[in-house]
């Protein structure tokens, strides 16, 4: 196993491990680990003989987000700053340092985002940011993600917000995320279902417009939405009751 797979697995343990459950429908390091290396490949300096990629990383989360990684965001960083080592060295690119990476809350973002701006910052302390070839204008900016899958895209694409939607699921109230989230019995499913009669990813809930919609994912089972199958993309409304396997969640708005 090469040092690649041994790191993400590692970060894949953290989330699977101890810290799964709080990570499960929030901002995952696996998922900061993919967004970095992507804003890392995006931002690159070419010169005569080499490629320059950031090696400063500010990535900041909402209120919520931040407090689930108290304890362990020292652990966390570690881990995807050997990530992002690793993936350099692999792409053959070239960093001016070991990569560093901060932390930083900020208010305006809501459970589930996350933004990231890279920085290319000289041995001598001075930041430079890379222009490449026709995107200078967007390069600099603080990119924001959402944690869905299915829906990662940065939020400046999106257009009206549904209202938060929750669902009550065997005692649980789990928050979709803010772009939408996947149901299923596999644990990279944003709620997460424990019933053999689940498919891994079996539906998916999504916002469209001012409300929220829930589609099947080509699920063996199938899902019934206040009893009736669902047959495409369907409107949720609150208090509508989901039937996934022997599983029943009820849709929430909040």
């Amino acid at each position: 196993m090469n040092l690649l797979k041994s790191v993400e697995s590692t970060i894949a343990n953290l989330l699977e491990g101890a810290f799964g459950r709080a990570f499960r429908s929030e901002v995952r390091p696996m998922e900061l680990a993919r967004k970095l290396a992507r804003e890392m490949d995006e931002h690159r300096t070419v010169s005569v003989s080499r490629v320059y990629v950031p090696n400063e990383y500010s990535v900041y989360l909402s209120p919520e987000d931040r407090a689930r990684y108290e304890g362990v965001e020292a652990e966390v960083i570690d881990e995807l700053c050997g990530y992002l080592l690793e993936h350099a060295r692999r792409e053959d690119l070239v960093l001016a340092s070991h990569p560093r990476i901060a932390f930083h809350t900020d208010e305006r973002l809501a459970l589930g985002e996350f933004g990231i701006q890279a920085l290319l910052v000289r041995t001598d302390g001075h930041s430079e940011e890379p222009q490449p070839p026709e995107e200078s204008e967007e390069h600099g900016k603080t990119m924001i993600y959402s944690t869905s899958a299915r829906l990662a895209r940065p939020l400046e694409e999106a257009g009206r917000r549904a209202p938060r939607a929750l669902l009550a699921v065997e005692g649980r109230r789990l928050l979709v995320p803010p772009a939408g989230g996947t149901i299923g019995r596999s644990r990279d499913c944003d709620i997460v279902v424990e019933d053999s009669g689940v498919s891994r990813s079996h539906a998916q809930i999504r916002p469209d417009g001012d409300g929220w919609t829930i589609e099947d994912l080509g699920s063996t089972n199938g899902v019934l939405v206040n009893g009736h199958k669902l047959m495409g993309a369907q409107p949720l409304s609150a208090g509508d009751r989901v039937e996934v396997g022997s599983t029943e969640i009820v849709f929430e708005v909040g």
